[in-house]
């Protein structure tokens, strides 16, 4: 381990439940654990976005809002009109999933004039913006195209993985993306990370933050580590 503190790991986890079926219990469950380890976001579905904020005013863990998630099959329109909504229901985060349809068909004016529209909604709110690529459906040639155009339109992050797919997070992909954003966009990783040793992995191959719903687990982990 390097010379993080523990506050420093913490500042990487983004603290999820996108489960369908979410209780309000569920979400007081993680805000408080997030306010408790000063994790950097809880990452939830656009429509617990207003229940989150109140939970969490006061604190300076961030509402990350999930917008056309899991499958990213929405028109830019509509992935437009979400984003702003959550980012007005106060929303200080915002995690949309490309239309994979268009990555597929190498689509690019399309993927890159939906990634501009939504970028550009988050700048004008001045809230990070996290691009998701779903890489397990993906080429390695798509996904230096996606980069490619992150490069250009400069959303905060790049992300692996819904965590809905057929696959998450690989080192291999984190490393693939970190080298390709070539420090203009971060990476973010995301999908199957439930441990200290695939979390440290991450971000020793250039994640700079950590998309995970066993943030608790790890952070005790890594604290059990430090000593």
């Amino acid at each position: 381990m390097n010379a993080w503190t523990l506050d420093d790991y913490a500042q990487l986890i983004d603290h999820t439940n996108l489960h369908a079926d979410a209780t309000e219990q569920d979400m007081d469950r993680l805000c408080a654990e997030a306010a408790e380890h000063h994790f950097r976001m809880v990452a939830i579905n656009q429509t617990q976005v207003a229940y989150c904020a109140k939970r969490l005013a006061g604190t300076d863990v961030h509402v990350g809002a999930a917008i056309a998630f899991p499958l990213g099959q929405t028109s830019i329109a509509a992935k437009v009109f979400e984003t702003r909504d959550a980012l007005a229901n106060g929303a200080t985060e915002i995690d949309y999933v490309v239309n994979l349809t268009q990555v597929r068909a190498h689509n690019w004016n399309y993927v890159s004039d939906e990634m501009s529209q939504i970028v550009a909604a988050c700048n004008e709110a001045g809230v990070p913006s996290k691009v998701i690529f779903e890489n397990c459906y993906l080429t390695d040639d798509e996904k230096i195209e996606l980069c490619r155009i992150a490069r250009e339109v400069r959303p905060s992050f790049v992300k692996t993985s819904t965590g809905f797919g057929t696959g998450g997070a690989t080192v291999a992909d984190v490393k693939l993306m970190h080298e390709q954003v070539a420090g203009e966009v971060l990476v973010k990783a995301a999908g199957g990370i439930r441990d200290a040793s695939t979390f440290l992995a991450m971000v020793d191959a250039g994640a700079r933050r950590i998309g995970t719903s066993a943030g608790v687990a790890i952070i005790t982990e890594l604290a059990e580590r430090l000593g």
